[in-house]
This record gives C-alpha cells, structure tokens and sequence, in this order.
C-alpha cells in the first residue's frame, strides 16, 4: 500500500458532489460574478465562523465553516468552467485560505479558554495551535513542491477533509459535554495533519530522488479555487 495516496475522502465521493455544484457555478458564470468576489466572500465567512465558537456558538461556527467550504468549492467552479482561472486568483484565494484558517482555529482556542465547564482548557488552547501548524505545513509543503514543478496533491488529510471533519460533527452535536467532542476533533485534526505533512515529504522523496517521470511535471497551472470537495486540497 502507498501511503502517500490514502485519503480520509474517496475520489469518487468528491467528484460525485462536484457535479452537483455544477448548477451553482453556472449560475454565477450567468450573472458574471467573479470567482475572486466569491474567494472573499468565503473568507469573510470563515471569519465569521471563527467569530461564533470564539462567542460559544460551536453549531453556528460549523454552519459556518461548511458554508465558507461550499463557497469555497463554487468559486473554484466558476473559475473553471467559465475559464476565468488567473495567477493572481490562485494567489488571492491561498492567502485567504490561510488567513481564514488562523481566524478559525484562533476562535476555537478562545472557545476552550472562555467557555465555562470545559475540562481542559488549556490543552484545547494547545490542540489547536497544533492543528493550525499542522493545517500551516500541509499547505506550504504543497506550495514548495509546486515552486519545484512538482505535482504534491497527496495526503490522507487536506482541506476538504479538515473543514468536513471539523464541521460535520459539530454542526450535529456541538462541543459535546465539557467541550470533549471538539476536544477529541482538535487531536485527530492535529494527528492527521502530520501525517499529511509526512506524506507529502515521503511523495517528494520518491519523484525526486527516484527519477521518476513525476519529477518532470509541466509547470502548475493557476490553480482554480477548488480541486476537491470545500477547498483546493491544499
């Protein structure tokens, strides 16, 4: 078995809820709605989510946090299919991403430390800074393999898996008792992170100290706003 191709969300599971977003980006092809106008309003979004665990609200930042991800899928649609994908888009909608990213486990951490009843907040604080390192190196070791010409689109955990793992449980249960369930979430966000980290580190190893025709890949594309399900994979 390979391991840098195991992933948490099947390829056929993400394509089949691509196509069905289908009809939202053309839509907004239809009405000429930028795909940088939507990469914004998805980070305000994700900002706001922040905002509600941070305020004790974990059901409202979920919902938020699923909406930022939707958002996130359609603009890299409408980039695509309305063949409207640009250098600077790809730039605009990563350091987004990234600055989303740092809002919502900043206001998870808050969640932990503020929240009455919470058991351990401090490790909470802690879990998510490790979650948010990890979320960090999992998009800048893509982002460096890519720099090199190098395809690094492998790992058991990117952003579509991290934005669904934290905002489908949450969505339905909430914190659980004494913040446990997002304590739990916070940990195998952290783990998987690593390991993704780690797979992609084993991924460029192998194309490049291997020979293999990988190595050679063409230089990236711009990079539309979203590859998988709720994020560009990164």
């Amino acid at each position: 078995m390979d391991i840098r191709r195991l992933t948490l969300l099947p390829a056929p599971l993400k394509s089949a809820f691509l196509d069905r977003v289908d009809p939202v980006a053309d839509w907004c092809i239809r009405r000429r709605i930028r795909p940088n106008t939507i990469t914004a309003l998805s980070a305000v979004v994700l900002l706001l989510s922040g905002a509600a665990f941070a305020l004790g609200a974990p059901r409202i930042g979920a919902a938020l946090l699923l909406l930022s991800g939707f958002l996130d899928l359609v603009d890299g649609k409408v980039a695509r299919r309305g063949n409207l994908s640009t250098k600077f888009g790809a730039f605009f909608d990563s350091t987004l991403d990234r600055l989303g990213e740092a809002a919502l486990f900043s206001g998870i951490g808050i969640y932990f430390v503020t929240t009455t009843g919470q058991r351990w907040p401090i490790l909470g604080l802690g879990l998510c800074l490790a979650a948010l390192s990890g979320a960090f190196l999992v998009s800048y070791a893509r982002a460096r393999a890519e720099g090199l010409q190098l395809d690094c689109r492998v790992g058991i955990a990117q952003r579509p898996e991290r934005i669904i793992g934290l905002g489908g449980p949450t969505l339905f249960f909430g914190a659980g008792p004494s913040g446990n369930l997002l304590l739990g979430i916070m940990i195998v966000l952290a783990v998987v992170s690593y390991i993704t980290v780690v797979q992609r580190v084993a991924h460029v190893y192998r194309i490049t100290q291997g020979g293999r025709p990988e190595a050679a890949a063409p230089p990236p594309r711009p990079s539309p706003a979203l590859a998988d399900p709720v994020g560009k994979g990164n």
